[in-house]
C-alpha cells in the first residue's frame, strides 16, 4: 500500500490552519490587553457630583487625556486589529470557497439501474450497455479519445463483476473498491509553491527572518519588558535610585524632594522643551518655604532640578499664567505616585514606622494637590488657603481636619466661611455637601481573636480585627448595635478563612465577591488622573517605632453606604512567649488628608498551662459514667470516666440496715413535725 502527499493546491484547507493559528494567538492577546484590571475595581462614579470647577480645568482634562495616551499600548493595539482582520480574510475565504469532495465509487451509479434491481435485470442491462458502449462498436465523438472510452467501459465491467461476482463484491465491501486496498492520500493544509524547487531559497530566508530574527527579538524584548520595571510600575533604575536615597527618619517634605530622582522625569524633561527655571522658582520662592526653597538652590541644574520645582507647584497649587507651564505642572503628579508607592515599598522592607507612614501622606498630598504640613480643609471645593486660615484662627499651627470643622455648629460655620474674601452661599453650600459623603471610617471596636478559642495563646494563628462605621464628617449616626461588633467564627470546612487565604474559585469567594462593592472614584479635582482611594491597616511598635504586622490594603468594601459596618482583619503568629503586648494601630487612606486613625490596642498571650487548665475543667464538668456510651468512647481515648461501682452482699445488708434506720429518722422528723404542730396549736 502507498501513501501519496497531496498539497492543498486550490487554497481549500490553508484558510484553516491560519484561522487556527490567530485564534491561538489573537484570543489571549486580546483578553490581556483588554480585560479589566484586577488590583483596582474602582467604579466610573465620582462620590460626589459637587459642580466644582478648579481653575484651568480645562488643561487639567488635557492633562488626563495625554496621561491615558500614554498608557495606551499603541503598537499592541494595532498588532490587535490587522490580527483580527486577517482573522475574518480567512474566515471570508472558507464560507466562500467551493471545498471538493471525492466521489464516492458507486457501481449502481456508473450502470445507471436501480439498487432494487435483481441480478438478472442487472445481467440483462449490462448486456444492452457492453453492446452499446463496447470500444470496437463506439466512434470517439467531440472531445472522446479512445482512452476515455475503453476507461467508461473498464469501469462497466468493475461495477457489473461487483454486483455478479462474489469475489470482487467482497473487496468492495471490504475495501470500498472492486481492485481491493487503494493507495492512501494525506492532505497537507500547506501551498504546493511552499516546497517547490524553485521557491525552495525564499521559503528557507522566510523562514530565518521569522525563527531567527523576528521570534528572538519579540522574546527578548518582552522579556527584558519585564525586567525593565518593577511591579509598582516605576523603572528599576528608578528603583535603584530611591533605594539609595532612602532614610528612615525622612519626613513628607523630605520624601517629596526624592521622588524626583526617578528616570521617568528624564523624558518629561525632554517633552517640556526649554522652561524658565528663573520664573518657576521665582514663584515658589514666597510659598515652599526657607528650608526647602534653600535645598531646591543647592541642586545642581538639571532633569531633578526642574521636576522638583514643578512638583512642588503642583502641591502649593501655583498658578502660572502658562498653558506650557501649567501642563508641565500637571505631568509631574502621575510619576510621583508611581514613585511613592515603590518607595513605600522600600519601606515597608525596612520596616521603620516614620517613612511608611511618611509615603501614606505624601500619596495623600498628591492625590489632593495639598502641600505637606497644609490643611486638610484645603480639600473641601472652593476653600483657598485664605479660607481655611479664617477657618483655623491659628495663622496654621493646627490644622483643623473637615471632621472637626463639620462638629461646628452651623450657624458658626458659616459666620467662619461666608464674607468678603471668602466663600459666597453657593461655594458654603457646596463644600458642605461634599463634606457630608466623605468616605471617613470610624472605629467603633478592636480586637484579637483566635478562632475557636477563648483567649490568643502563643504561637497561634491571631486575627486582628477592626469594626469600624462609614462615618460622613456631620453624620448624625444611631448608636452601634452590639451583635455587629461581635465577629463570628468561620465554618470548619472554610479552610480560606481559617487560615486567612484569599477565597478564589469557592463559593466563598463568589459570595464575598459578590458582597465587595467598588469604591468610588476620590475627588480629586487637581490630580490629571481617576484614582479609587484605599485603606491601609497595620500594627507598629511606638518604642521602637518599626512596623510589627505589614498593612493590608482595602480597596474594596462590603458597606459603602452611611453607618454600615466594615469589618477589617490582619492575621499574624502569636509570638512564642506570653505576656502582654501593646501596639499601636494605623488605619491610613491613600487619598485623603484628615482621615487616618491611631489607637492603641493591647493582646495578652496566654501559656500552655491556660489551655491545660482550661481543657481541666471542660474534663471535670463534662467526665462521662464508665457504663455510658460517652463513658466508653472516652476511655477508648484514654480520658477519664467514673468509675461504676461494684456492690456485694456485704454492701447490701449496710443498705438495707441504713435504709432501716434512715426510715426511723424519718418517722422520728414525722413525730417531731406533728408535735410541733400540735404545740402550735
Amino acid at each position: 500500500m502507498s501513501r501519496e502527499y497531496n498539497y492543498d493546491n486550490e487554497g481549500q484547507f490553508f484558510p484553516y490552519f491560519v484561522l487556527t493559528l490567530l485564534g491561538l494567538i489573537l484570543a489571549p492577546l486580546t483578553y490581556s490587553t483588554f480585560a479589566p484590571s484586577k488590583s483596582s475595581r474602582a467604579s466610573k462614579i465620582p462620590l460626589v457630583q459637587t459642580g466644582f470647577v478648579p481653575p484651568n480645568a480645562d488643561l487639567i482634562k488635557a492633562a488626563r487625556r495625554r496621561q491615558a495616551k500614554r498608557e495606551r499600548r499603541l503598537k499592541r493595539f494595532i498588532s490587535i486589529v490587522l490580527g483580527w482582520g486577517l482573522f475574518a480574510y480567512m474566515v471570508y475565504l472558507i464560507v466562500t470557497t467551493t471545498t471538493k469532495v471525492s466521489k464516492i465509487w458507486d457501481p449502481y451509479e456508473i450502470l445507471g439501474i436501480s439498487t432494487s434491481a435483481s441480478e438478472k435485470d442487472i445481467k440483462k442491462h449490462y448486456r444492452k450497455l457492453a453492446m452499446q458502449y463496447h470500444p470496437d462498436k463506439v466512434t470517439p465523438a467531440g472531445n472522446e479519445t479512445m482512452e476515455s472510452l475503453n476507461d467508461r467501459y473498464v469501469e462497466m465491467t468493475k461495477a457489473y463483476k461487483v454486483l455478479t461476482d462474489e469475489e470482487v463484491r467482497n473487496n468492495y465491501i471490504l475495501y470500498g473498491h472492486p481492485d481491493g486496498r487503494q493507495s492512501t492520500s494525506i492532505g497537507i493544509a500547506l501551498p504546493q509553491w511552499i516546497v517547490a524547487a524553485e521557491n525552495i531559497y525564499y521559503v528557507l530566508a522566510a523562514y530565518g527572518f521569522i525563527f531567527g530574527i523576528v521570534l528572538p527579538y519579540t522574546v527578548g524584548k518582552w522579556w527584558y519588558g519585564t525586567k525593565k520595571h518593577t511591579k509598582d510600575g516605576v523603572l528599576t533604575e528608578s528603583a535603584g535610585s530611591l533605594f539609595k536615597a532612602y532614610d528612615q527618619v525622612a519626613d513628607e517634605r523630605r520624601l517629596v524632594e526624592i521622588l524626583p530622582l526617578g528616570e521617568e522625569y528624564k523624558d518629561l524633561v525632554a517633552q517640556w522643551g526649554n522652561i524658565d527655571d528663573a520664573f518657576v522658582e521665582s514663584k515658589l520662592e514666597k510659598v515652599i518655604g526657607e528650608k526647602s526653597f534653600k535645598r531646591l538652590q543647592e541642586m545642581e541644574p538639571g532633569p531633578r532640578r526642574k521636576a522638583l520645582s514643578l512638583l512642588w507647584a503642583y502641591l502649593y497649587r501655583v498658578d502660572f499664567g502658562s498653558e506650557k507651564l501649567e501642563n508641565a505642572k500637571l505631568d509631574t503628579a502621575p510619576p510621583a505616585t508611581a514613585l511613592n508607592n515603590s518607595f513605600l515599598s522600600i519601606a515597608l522592607a525596612y520596616g521603620s514606622t516614620a517613612p511608611i507612614l511618611a509615603s501614606m501622606h505624601v500619596s495623600q498630598s498628591l492625590i489632593q494637590a495639598i502641600a505637606p504640613g497644609d490643611s486638610p480643609l484645603l480639600q473641601l471645593p472652593a476653600f483657598t488657603p485664605a479660607v481655611a486660615a479664617a477657618v483655623e484662627q491659628d495663622g496654621g499651627k493646627n490644622h483643623w481636619t473637615i471632621q472637626r470643622f463639620m462638629a461646628l455648629p452651623e450657624q458658626r460655620r458659616r459666620q467662619l466661611c461666608i464674607g468678603k474674601g471668602l466663600l459666597t452661599e453657593s461655594e458654603y453650600n457646596q463644600a458642605i455637601a461634599f463634606a457630608k459623603k466623605l468616605p471617613a471610617l470610624k472605629v467603633e471596636a478592636a480586637f484579637f481573636k483566635v478562632a475557636g478559642e477563648k483567649f490568643v495563646t502563643v504561637s497561634s494563628l491571631v486575627q486582628f480585627v477592626v469594626k469600624a462605621r462609614i462615618a460622613p464628617p456631620g453624620a448624625d449616626l444611631k448608636p452601634v448595635d452590639e451583635k455587629d461588633l461581635a465577629d463570628e467564627d468561620p465554618d470548619e470546612g472554610d479552610v480560606d478563612a481559617l487560615i486567612g487565604r484569599k477565597p478564589r474559585w469557592s463559593q466563598t469567594a463568589a459570595k464575598t465577591s459578590s458582597k465587595l462593592q467598588p469604591n468610588p472614584l476620590a475627588h480629586a479635582p487637581y490630580y490629571p488622573r481617576d484614582y479609587s482611594p484605599r485603606w491601609h491597616l497595620f500594627l507598629a511598635d511606638a518604642k521602637q517605632g518599626k512596623m510589627v504586622i505589614p498593612p493590608t490594603t482595602f480597596s474594596q468594601l462590603e458597606k459603602t453606604e452611611e453607618g454600615g459596618i466594615e469589618t477589617l482583619k490582619l492575621q499574624f503568629q502569636a509570638p512564642p512567649q506570653k505576656g502582654e503586648y501593646t501596639f499601636v494601630m494605623h488605619l491610613v487612606n491613600d487619598a485623603y488628608l484628615g482621615m487616618d486613625t491611631k489607637m492603641n490596642v493591647r493582646m495578652v498571650v496566654e501559656g500552655p498551662e491556660k489551655v491545660m487548665q482550661l481543657q481541666a475543667e471542660e474534663d471535670e464538668i463534662s467526665e462521662p459514667d464508665e457504663d455510658s456510651i460517652a463513658g466508653q468512647m472516652n476511655a477508648m481515648r484514654g480520658g477519664a470516666v467514673k468509675k461504676k461501682k461494684v456492690v456485694t452482699d456485704s454492701d447490701d445488708d449496710e443498705d438495707e440496715e441504713e435504709s432501716d434506720t434512715d426510715g426511723e429518722k424519718v418517722q422520728d422528723d414525722s413525730e417531731t413535725d406533728t408535735d410541733t404542730d400540735t404545740d402550735e396549736e
